[in-house]
């Protein structure tokens, strides 16, 4: 039976792409390792950040939307928050590199790992999670944080619904096994009725000798919520091939989940199912991977279109937003040029 080891990716709406940029290149100290199109939407971004490679695992990407009136509303169905695994010795610096990048943040203790909880600029959820592991991929030696210190990809990911029960089912039928319940707190009743804080998790993980692996549950009294900056698009988790991913839609379909045919995304294949909490799931691969069309050393410097496009590239550089972002090698911070 065909089971994933744990996250490929997620993928979030953002609002302004150089702010963006700044944000999870300069202060979090990622890679922009790919800067292509929303495939579904060619006027806008698509911008992914990882490890010096784009490993799978390491990558958090962005829809950047910059037309106004676009805010999410953060509500059940959606990811709470998104998790990242740091060196259980990094705790201190990451601290302290917050608090120079003026991020505010709260810290605490919980399954026995510091967490440091904060917020990207356009209010998407973020922690670091302090603990053992191996990183999944390689360092990046010329960015802004150590290599000793740096994120070395997900944690995990914590998401918001209405009932555990349909999506535990989904996630236990997908390769995670519950493996500790939280107390019995709803999530708005914790949170001052936002639903983005809660003591009531039931944690779910693989158990692969990996990190990424983790799927924290929690309910919320809160609405379904509405897609739009600020807020996760979905959560991609990996199999290794379309064989895979074929068994894995008839898996879905018996949860009430039809997914998706599978799509070509140039850097992966997938396909994409909302379980029944209300979550958009995806199931990528991790070939070919982000060096398909760009030399490694070069990965994220210029807009890159899958060859279907190609032929309308003059037409889609003239429909987005200014993106005028660089990161210079060895400075501690990333900037955007006038």
């Amino acid at each position: 039976m065909v089971t994933t080891p744990g996250i490929h990716h997620v993928t979030a709406i953002g609002g302004d792409p150089e702010r963006n940029a700044a944000f999870y290149v300069g202060v979090l100290g990622l890679r922009l390792v790919k800067r292509t199109v929303n495939h579904d939407d060619t006027d806008t971004y698509h911008l992914y950040y990882g490890d010096a490679v784009g490993t799978p695992g390491t990558n958090v990407t962005f829809f950047p939307w910059t037309d106004a009136g676009r805010q999410g509303e953060f509500g059940a169905g959606q990811t709470q928050s998104t998790a990242f695994s740091i060196p259980a010795d990094s705790v201190d610096y990451w601290a302290d590199r917050l608090d120079a990048h003026g991020v505010g943040y709260e810290r605490e203790e919980r399954h026995g790992e510091t967490v440091l909880r904060f917020a990207d600029p356009d209010g998407i959820g973020l922690e670091l999670v302090a603990g053992d592991g191996e990183r999944p991929g390689e360092p990046w030696e010329a960015g802004p944080v150590p290599a000793e210190h740096q994120v070395r990809g997900f944690y995990g990911v914590t998401l918001a619904v209405a009932e555990l029960g349909p999506t535990a089912e989904v996630l236990e039928g997908i390769g995670f096994e519950r493996v500790e319940e939280g107390a019995a707190v709803r999530a708005a009743d914790a949170s001052n009725g936002d639903g983005r804080e809660s003591d009531g998790r039931v944690r779910f993980d693989t158990g692969a000798d990996r990190i990424g692996t983790v799927v924290d549950l929690v309910e919320t009294d809160v609405p379904r919520g509405t897609m739009g900056v600020g807020t996760v698009h979905h959560v991609a988790f990996e199999l290794p091939d379309e064989s895979a991913q074929a068994e894995m839609r008839e898996r879905l379909a018996a949860f009430g989940a039809d997914a998706t045919e599978v799509i070509d995304r140039t850097y992966f294949r997938a396909i994409y199912a909302r379980e029944p909490g209300g979550v958009l799931f995806e199931f990528s691969t991790p070939d070919p991977g982000f060096a398909v069309d760009e030399d490694v050393d070069s990965l994220g410097e210029q807009l890159v279109l899958p060859a279907w496009l190609e032929d309308r590239r003059e037409g889609i550089e003239a429909s987005l937003p200014p993106f005028d972002y660089a990161y210079e090698p060895g400075s501690e911070t990333a900037s955007a040029d006038d």
